[in-house]
């Protein structure tokens, strides 16, 4: 547990009287023995280790002395653990690790996953003889042990195969690992000069060191962007914030190979990659949002940490708008044309009014929209998305959008401060008998304290009528 984190109700945390390094690596080494694991399953009458544990069993199974060479063993063991664990990381875009996709992190050296699994495996099992030997474990025992661990894995394994399909650990396609990344590069997120050579990788912290705001691979604050933009980028052939232009023109600053057909990937198959790599359990987070037309053939992509009450504004003045006019134009010089058009320009003409009218239900869909969105961060992704629900074409996050929506409506989340934008009255209402919500709002004045509750007398109970 990183230096500044808390734990919650329900998150595991361990305690010990020396909170040096060295004894806090070393306790981990034995608590992820197979040992410990044996003592703890034990008191659970069960053979597989509990997902959950109830205060004070991990606190009631013994932990042995140790000598000053023992624990410093160990602790050196736990350390490398950690450090490969993390190296495995670096090319998680969602890790506060990541540093550089696949395709692209070995050229920072150091980074062979087989290897690292191999060498994780090798310390894996050194700790569980020195653990079988502290606990005076015979050989009999340990292969009871070993006997014993594979069924709790079968059983670990089968548990993983009936859990949500977005937590999958399958392995990430490097291209479309690539793509990502050069996607975010484009949006400033990651730092491009680390694939060139021009920024060296940052040194790796220490195990207990407070998380980072910023993982190594994203851009330092203070440096500049590679395209300086609004927090919207477009798919849109010869605009200069076009998206897919501006993917592959990373691509080539970093000599990565770039696709056949970016952009197509970009209208098909991205959002539902980032969805599903920015999922976790029953939070789904996605950053980049495609707000399209009905048939998708015009989408603003809008950057979510970028978000402010102004986006809409921007969208429809700096995007919508000129390519409303330019589209217009286009469509009015072929209708001046008449009987005269050929096949050709007849067929484009119908494709442009089709165009044309896509265009203006976005931005009459935009104007609606746009005075009353104030969008807050600290409501998280999917609150501050779904307003727009209308304007996604991703079918099952449209869905969750719009039952989010819907829930927003009835009232089920007027913590938010979204809700408070959308329906004061019903939630200033709310805060005058929730104390809670009136501190979350910041309208702790219009609690009303309840009156106190009269005594009861205590004494003997009334006999008769």
């Amino acid at each position: 547990m990183p230096r500044g984190c808390i734990f919650a109700d329900k998150g595991p945390a361990a305690f010990v009287a020396d909170d040096a390094p060295d004894a806090l690596l070393t306790l981990c080494t034995l608590l992820n023995s197979q040992a410990f694991g044996l003592l703890v399953s034990v008191q659970l009458a069960r053979v597989e280790l509990a997902q959950s544990f109830e205060v004070g069993l991990i606190q009631q199974t013994p932990v042995p002395d140790l000598s000053a060479a023992q624990q410093s063993k160990l602790a050196t063991l736990a350390r490398r653990a950690w450090s490969l664990k993390r190296t495995l990381d670096t090319i998680e875009e969602t890790s506060h690790a990541f540093v550089l996709p696949a395709a692209l992190r070995v050229r920072l050296g150091n980074y062979h996953p087989p290897t690292i699994e191999a060498e994780l495996a090798r310390i894996q099992s050194e700790i569980d003889d020195i653990a079988f030997d502290l606990y005076g474990f015979n050989e009999a025992d340990r292969a009871s042990v070993q006997g014993t661990q594979g069924v709790a894995n079968d059983a670990e394994d089968s548990a993983d195969d009936e859990g949500d399909d977005e937590d999958s650990a399958a392995p990430i396609d490097q291209t479309a690992g690539l793509l990502s990344w050069a996607l975010g590069v484009a949006f400033g997120r990651f730092d491009w000069r680390l694939a060139t050579g021009e920024r060296a990788a940052p040194p790796e912290p220490d195990p207990f060191d407070p998380l980072p705001a910023k993982s190594p691979g994203m851009l330092p604050d203070g440096a500049a962007p590679y395209h300086a933009h609004a927090g919207i980028l477009v798919d849109d052939a010869g605009h200069p914030h076009d998206l897919a232009r501006l993917v592959e023109e990373v691509l080539a600053r970093v000599e990565a190979p770039v696709l056949e057909d970016v952009r197509r990937w970009l209208q098909r198959d991205f959002f539902a990659f980032h969805l599903q790599r920015y999922s976790k359990s029953r939070r789904k987070a996605p950053i980049y949002w495609p707000l399209s037309t009905t048939s998708g053939s015009y989408t603003l992509w809008v950057y979510y940490p970028s978000l402010t009450s102004q986006t809409l504004y921007t969208a429809i003045n700096d995007f919508v708008e000129p390519k409303l006019k330019e589209v217009s134009d286009a469509a009015a010089q072929l209708r001046n044309k008449g009987a005269s058009r050929s096949r050709v320009e007849e067929k484009q003409f119908e494709e442009l009014q089709a165009f044309e009218l896509e265009l203006i239900e976005l931005r009459d869909t935009l104007l609606k929209l746009a005075p009353t969105y104030k969008p807050n961060h600290d409501d998280g992704v999917q609150i501050c998305a779904a307003p727009l629900w209308p304007l996604f074409r991703h079918k099952p996050w449209q869905k969750v959008l719009k039952d989010t929506w819907s829930k927003l409506e009835k009232g089920e989340f007027d913590w938010a401060h979204l809700a408070m934008n959308y329906w004061p009255d019903r939630v200033r209402e709310k805060c005058k008998t929730d104390k809670s919500l009136a501190i979350a709002h910041g309208v702790e004045d219009l609690y009303i304290e309840p009156p106190a509750k009269p005594k009861t007398a205590r004494g003997r109970k009334k006999k008769g009528g």
